[in-house]
């Protein structure tokens, strides 16, 4: 397992891919997004024989805010090699982030109140965020991977895993996969040296691997829609944090606005990505329709914005905070959304999509020389990394959803005396800025709290070993 065999091989891939499934390969990566994109170009760079498989073609949609957090940039540049608003030094691929917006901070609303707060000064993450729409940028990391040699193969979907012994956890062999064009009924399988799940939140055969949501954990419901207004070169990211329905009822999630910058929508107007989501615990659903809720909000901030009607609306469920029960074996990792690698208080994932991908590629010598391979060192990095923070986050976005709440609490942040320094800490806290390195007052009181939230976890639940201590 783990062989790192042959040179990186440049192939690119097309809107119509004829590229063959390798009967064998030393890296498999099922799913083509910003996880399995980053894995396949980190793997290839480093002189890995890597073959990436994603069922649909490319471009697609997916669900999503498009917004683009200092600490995505930062995984950006680390992937890219450089500034990812310029040609890749590595690949000589086009800038991803060239001519789009440069995010100043966050926009707060709500309960009265509005307050604009800049990106913290950080000494690992930029001072800007961007937007990009999730068309655009998964398929321009994808032809990048392909452009740093992964060999890159669309229109298969994974349907079978086969694995040494009885235990799931164990070490793979093989994945079975089955065309997805209509007329061609197709399977193929391809032996691995090691596999890597990022194919999302609702992976067939990251399920045959064990990896299962825990459902009883909070989870977000979202929706997302594109809107006309001459107003997308905004510098801010828009969050309206007091979400109400139509009988008026505070629900327990916020709305967006992210600004697509200079790119020209299909009216040729400057367009935004609009969205809300709420918060949902097994015990306390979101008793909400998101699309509907959507249209609500559309409606609140129309005259302002000078919006058109919204289009293309999508929505989605979205487990987070490593709510899942496994995430490795042998031979085997998940990144990503298919490790619930989101964060609870703000839905934003492809930050710790691209990190946790470069971060894996970057310990596979390590597996290799361990006879458990990656199936404790994963899970202890993520735990180092995430763990202490998706903890509390798990735990104050299950607060929120306790009816009344967040009418309550509202009005303190927005309009008391200290509004400005507790939506300073927001924006860094929303916008995912704390590190386990940082020592500043704002970092150790989270990272303190965190701890004190893991340790609670592992209090309530001493029989249970899920990714993060719940």
């Amino acid at each position: 397992m783990f062989l790192y065999r042959g040179a990186c091989r440049m192939r690119q891939w097309s809107a119509v891919n004829t590229t063959p499934l390798p009967s064998d390969c030393s890296l498999l990566v099922i799913g083509g997004g910003p996880a399995g994109s980053a894995v396949a170009a980190s793997a290839a760079l480093a002189g890995m024989d890597v073959t990436v498989v994603d069922m649909q073609e490319f471009p697609r949609d997916k669900t999503c805010g498009d917004g683009l957090t200092p600490r995505a940039v930062h995984a950006l540049t680390r992937l890219w090699g450089g500034d990812p608003g310029e040609p890749s030094p590595r690949t000589g691929s086009p800038g991803i982030l060239s001519g789009r917006p440069e995010i100043r901070g966050l926009a707060l609303h709500g309960f009265g109140g509005s307050v604009r707060t800049p990106w913290p000064d950080h000494p690992s993450f930029p001072p800007r965020g961007s937007a990009v729409p999730r068309t655009t940028l998964d398929a321009a990391l994808l032809d990048f991977a392909a452009a740093c040699g992964a060999w890159v193969v669309t229109g298969w979907k994974a349907v079978d895993v086969s694995h040494v012994g009885a235990s799931t956890a164990g070490t793979v062999d093989s994945v079975t996969f089955r065309s997805t064009e209509r007329d061609r009924k197709e399977t193929c399988t391809v032996r691995c040296d090691t596999l890597v799940l990022a194919e999302g939140v609702r992976s067939g055969v990251a399920r045959l691997l064990g990896v299962r949501w825990l459902r009883g954990l909070v989870h977000g419901v979202a929706a997302r829609s594109y809107c006309p207004t001459p107003y997308g070169d905004e510098p801010w990211i828009h969050s309206h944090l007091e979400l109400r329905d139509a009988e008026g009822v505070a629900q327990p999630g916020y709305g967006w606005i992210f600004p697509l910058g200079p790119e020209e929508d299909g009216e040729g107007t400057r367009g935004v990505n609009l969205g809300c989501g709420a918060l949902s615990t097994s015990r306390r659903p979101a008793k909400v329709n998101v699309k509907k809720l959507l249209g609500e909000y559309a409606d609140l901030v129309r005259g302002e914005w000078e919006l058109g009607e919204p289009r293309e609306i999508t929505s989605a469920l979205l487990p987070m905070g490593g709510a899942v029960t496994r995430v490795s074996g042998v031979n085997w990792a998940a990144v990503g959304d298919t490790a619930a690698l989101v964060n609870p208080l703000n839905g934003e994932g492809i930050d710790y999509a691209l990190e946790s991908a470069q971060d894996l590629v970057e310990l596979l010598p390590d597996a290799a020389a361990s006879p458990d391979g990656l199936r404790h060192i994963w899970p202890a990095h993520l735990r180092r990394q995430y763990g202490d923070a998706f903890s509390l986050a798990r735990r104050l976005s299950t607060l929120l959803t306790m009816p009344g709440l967040l009418s309550a609490v509202g009005p303190l942040g927005m309009r008391g005396p200290l509004s400005d320094r507790m939506m300073a800490a927001a924006t860094r806290l929303m916008g995912n800025l704390v590190t386990p390195a940082d020592r500043d007052l704002t970092a150790r009181v989270w990272l303190a709290a965190g701890r004190l939230s893991v340790g609670h976890d592992r209090y309530r639940h001493p029989d249970s070993r899920p990714l993060f201590g719940v």
